[in-house]
């Protein structure tokens, strides 16, 4: 029996929606305050899953205001596939807000958006046999109504459908027509531990809808199951005639209430039928691999060197693009970042990273600040909650925002010229307390131990005979200045809907960076 492991995209990757296109998968994520917005993968197998680009990938798709707050941004997408077109629709909250966009390829190029005259937000697109299109979104419950999806305009006004089995916040909808039935999947009691899914059937739109009588149908809320807040899951019908659904979940660890940084991930599940209804699960860790001739694709590698003209699709920045600000030909083989604000926790500060992916992990990075600059690399979850070690002035600092608090917990001197930074996340060690310094003068004095989900490790290589690109010896010894507990860069410390990014920043000046790197430890 061939197995998988789940979630099938791990790292900040929620809100995941399908659509199969004969025997090619395609899934979007949501995106929030990062730009490029709404990623977009494909899949031959369900399992293996490759980035291939974004829906909202330029300015006139996708620019949110500096002051944007965290977790606003692109919340839920639905990626449909109709009538020889690829059918995008979601919210832009703190910008544009419901819009729809196009492609005949889903790597792109991507329409301009149509805005659609809907309140609310999670908007879903499904047709009727004669081609009417119908919209369903969660406003005060769960509404739909007919658009003309090319104008985005509604044709009437929208009617109550069904808005799950009492539970707050009915969210998520997806509708759909299978077999003599159409049927309405939808989330509830919220994004965190409660989450759960619902389903409900009618013989014609616009209802009524026969719930369930055991709904919700999938949840993992008051079990010690590893995955947890389970919710806005996705059908697929495979090609092999077996049914699926994406869904996402968080891995929490640590002491109660138990923590995740990674932020919520994209899972699979298999889907059952009876009487009629589809009942997904069981959801695991480990499960049955689906009955599809198996299909991974080339892992991306962990370093980048910055020698090609533009950056990765992986790569994403802070609520709008800014090339004048974020260079590849200023210095040959360097990304040189120019500082639009003096602080990580001013909104509309320079930073450019990659989500963490693996709960183990380095990341480190060479930076040079030499005429004058400060910059460095961070862990960021919003504007109050980050870590980072920086370079300026011949010092190398550790720094901690938490809330309303931000602390310089060590900082040493360093020779002048490159210096590489190096930020490790450990799940195995016994956590240190909550947050520790190597420099006794400067450490605060000891909070509560243990109890994080991980411990995060801020400090700089010294100078070693190789070229920062082994990640052993001869790369320099690894001086911690820090140590700090993850459950600050956690969402259930820092509230919101996003998981942790690595990445390179500036504060002043600018910084070259030659090299970053990313990858499980």
């Amino acid at each position: 029996m061939a197995l998988f492991d789940n979630p099938v995209i791990p790292g900040f990757s929620p809100d995941p929606s399908i659509c199969r296109v004969g025997d090619d998968y395609y899934l979007a994520t949501s995106s929030f305050e990062y730009v490029p917005g709404v990623p977009l993968w494909h899949s031959r197998d369900l399992v293996h899953w490759r980035l291939i680009g974004h829906a909202l990938d330029r300015p006139s798709q996708l620019a949110l205001p500096d002051t944007a707050a965290a977790s606003t941004g692109v919340y839920a997408p639905t990626l449909r596939h109709h009538d020889g077109l690829f059918w995008l629709i979601t919210t832009v909250v703190a910008g544009a807000g419901n819009i729809l966009v196009t492609a005949e390829d889903p790597a792109g190029p991507w329409s301009d958006p149509v805005p659609v005259g809907i309140p609310g937000i999670d908007p879903d697109l499904a047709w009727e046999e004669d081609g009417t299109c119908w919209c369903v979104f969660s406003a005060d419950g769960i509404h739909g109504v007919r658009i003309d999806p090319k104008s985005g305009e509604p044709l009437g006004e929208p009617v109550p459908m069904w808005s799950g089995s009492g539970l707050q916040y009915p969210e998520g909808p997806h509708l759909y027509r299978i077999g003599d039935w159409w049927y309405l999947l939808l989330s509830e009691g919220g994004t965190e531990r409660g989450h759960a899914l619902s389903v409900a059937r009618a013989r014609a739109l616009p209802g009524p809808f026969e719930p369930h009588p055991a709904n919700p149908v999938l949840s993992h809320r008051s079990t010690g199951h590893p995955v947890q807040n389970t919710g806005h899951g996705d059908l697929v019908r495979a090609h092999d005639g077996s049914w699926w659904m994406v869904l996402l979940g968080t891995r929490p660890r640590g002491d109660t209430p138990m923590y995740h940084g990674m932020g919520r991930e994209t899972f699979l599940a298999p889907v059952r039928w009876e009487d009629e209804w589809p009942l997904p699960g069981p959801l695991e860790p480990r499960a049955q691999t689906p009955a599809l001739a198996p299909h991974p694709w080339p892992r991306e590698p962990d370093r980048d060197d910055f020698d090609s003209p533009a950056l990765a699709p992986r790569w994403v920045t802070l609520r709008r693009g800014d090339p004048e600000a974020v260079r590849l030909d200023e210095r040959p083989g360097h990304l040189v970042l120019h500082a639009r604000a003096d602080s990580l926790d001013t909104p509309g500060a320079l930073f450019v990273g990659r989500r963490q992916r693996d709960p183990d992990c380095t990341a480190r990075t060479l930076v040079d600040v030499s005429d004058g600059g400060r910059g460095g690399l961070a862990v960021r979850l919003d504007e109050a909650h980050h870590y980072e070690v920086e370079v300026s002035d011949g010092t190398v600092r550790a720094i901690a925002r938490i809330g309303p608090l931000r602390h310089t917990v060590a900082e040493r001197a360093v020779p002048a010229g490159p210096v590489r930074l190096r930020i490790d996340v450990t799940t195995s060690a016994v956590l240190p307390p909550t947050i520790t310094s190597r420099d006794p003068e400067t450490a605060p004095p000891p909070g509560l131990r243990g109890g994080g989900p991980d411990t995060l490790r801020l400090g700089y290589e010294t100078a070693g005979t190789g070229d920062g690109d082994n990640g052993g010896d001869d790369d320099g010894a690894f001086e911690i200045l820090a140590e700090l507990d993850g459950r600050y860069l956690t969402t259930e410390v820092a509230g919101g809907f996003t998981g942790r990014v690595f990445g390179m920043y500036a504060t002043r000046g600018s910084a070259a960076f030659d090299w970053f790197e990313l990858g499980p430890a």
